[in-house]
């Protein structure tokens, strides 16, 4: 069976980007009948890399909190999803403590990230979407995911809880995404 996750990196349990995620992942699975997880980081305790680089010859990484059970989850997916609202102009800290130790690690035990399928998605108020989308997409690229295309950037509007549902392209965008998402995980796994 395709696995697809989706990673929040809100702060905020159920706020737009998790609403804007479970539109993806729910599309993904409606479309092509793949399995789908949701992990939410904002109840999780990720700490930032400390740039020791240990992973590099232990192939574990020395930090002991949420980070490992996240990227034993993504090992496992065909498919990743990794969502942040814009704080700031730029990702959450959460997120960014997660690809920051995800891509070390991931390097380190052979580029296990390689081929798999992932994109970006991005959640604001106002601003800051092409700088955080960028910022996310660096993971993808340099872990040597396939990134696939949709009708627009994963990105949506809304600062209030809800509010993101109402940028009807947006939602379309996420749920393009997902759909893609799967169909091509789903054709890799059969060749």
């Amino acid at each position: 069976m395709i696995q697809i996750l989706g990673v929040s990196g809100s702060p905020r349990i159920d706020g737009n980007t998790m609403q804007l995620l479970k539109e993806a992942l729910d599309a993904a699975r409606d479309e092509e009948n793949v399995e789908t997880e949701l992990i939410t980081l904002a109840n999780k305790d990720i700490k930032p890399c400390d740039g020791c680089r240990s992973c590099r010859t232990t192939k574990e990484c020395h930090i002991r909190d949420d980070m490992v059970s996240v990227f034993d989850k993504m090992v496992s997916a065909d498919g990743i999803i990794l969502a942040t609202p814009v704080y700031f102009g730029s990702a959450t800290s959460q997120i960014k403590a997660l690809i920051d130790r995800a891509a070390y690690l991931a390097g380190s035990k052979g580029r296990i990230f390689e081929n798999k399928i992932g994109g970006p998605m991005v959640v604001a108020r106002r601003a800051g979407q092409n700088f955080t989308f960028a910022q996310l997409m660096y993971f993808f690229f340099i872990t040597g995911m396939i990134i696939p295309g949709t009708t627009y950037w994963t990105i949506a509007f809304g600062r209030g809880k809800g509010e993101v549902l109402k940028d009807e392209e947006g939602v379309k965008t996420a749920r393009n995404f997902g759909k893609k998402m799967a169909w091509i995980a789903k054709r890799l796994k059969e060749s």
